[in-house]
């Protein structure tokens, strides 16, 4: 595993790469906010197995998360989505994972989502988080009101500064879907086993869960 980097316009991001230049390669796009923090772990553990499939993965930064060096509250919806078109473009993906909330972003490969959630369920989690830490504060915050200031003025949720337009944007947004034979294909978490790590308090990791989504994946991808 090697960092690497890729040309955004105006600033290189960075991305982790299995990569030695195999004919197979799979772009990953992460699971967004807390769950990828949650997930960053068994994201690497899963490239781990596929390099040894023989095939190459990358995972980059959404700009604006993790070790970009631009503020997500300059971003929204279709920067990621562009930016995630020029990843893919400079490594010469063949395919491409979502991760959660990352299905959000794929762009038009051969794709698997993993375990895909709408952007108002994201959104829903997060400002449930505020609330109750509010409550602990002594604040006494409700959804309606902020989600109303999340839309005109922005928010803080979780530690990230959302933009308006990104709030926004992310509450009407959906994976993309298709017939069976030519969207994305769903891997839900019943065919990984166990329950999903993102539902846990801090991030963890499962072999067997790595094993499982790895093993769907290497036989999806042969050539």
């Amino acid at each position: 595993m090697t960092p690497a980097t890729w040309p955004l316009p105006g600033n290189p991001e960075t991305a982790l790469a299995f990569d030695a230049a195999r004919l197979r390669r799979l772009l990953i796009v992460p699971a967004l906010f807390d769950e990828g923090n949650r997930l960053r772990r068994f994201t690497v553990e899963v490239m781990r197995r596929l390099d040894c499939a023989g095939i190459d993965s990358l995972l980059p930064d959404l700009p604006g998360t993790n070790e970009s060096l631009l503020p997500l509250a300059a971003q929204d919806c279709d920067l990621w989505r562009e930016a995630m078109l020029v990843v893919a473009r400079h490594f010469g993906a063949t395919h491409v994972l979502g991760l959660r909330g990352g299905c959000l972003f794929t762009p038009d490969l051969p794709a698997f989502h993993y375990a895909p959630v709408k952007g108002a369920q994201i959104l829903r989690g997060m400002l449930r988080a505020r609330m109750l830490a509010g409550r602990e504060a002594g604040l006494d915050e409700n959804r309606e009101a902020l989600t109303a200031m999340a839309r005109t003025e922005g928010i803080v949720l979780a530690g990230y500064a959302f933009a308006p337009a990104l709030f926004s944007e992310l509450e009407g947004l959906e994976p993309a879907s298709g017939p069976p034979d030519s969207g994305p294909r769903v891997i839900a978490q019943e065919q990984i086993g166990g329950s999903g790590l993102w539902l846990r308090a801090e991030p963890d990791e499962d072999p067997s869960q790595a094993d499982a989504l790895a093993a769907i994946l290497a036989e999806a991808i042969q050539p």
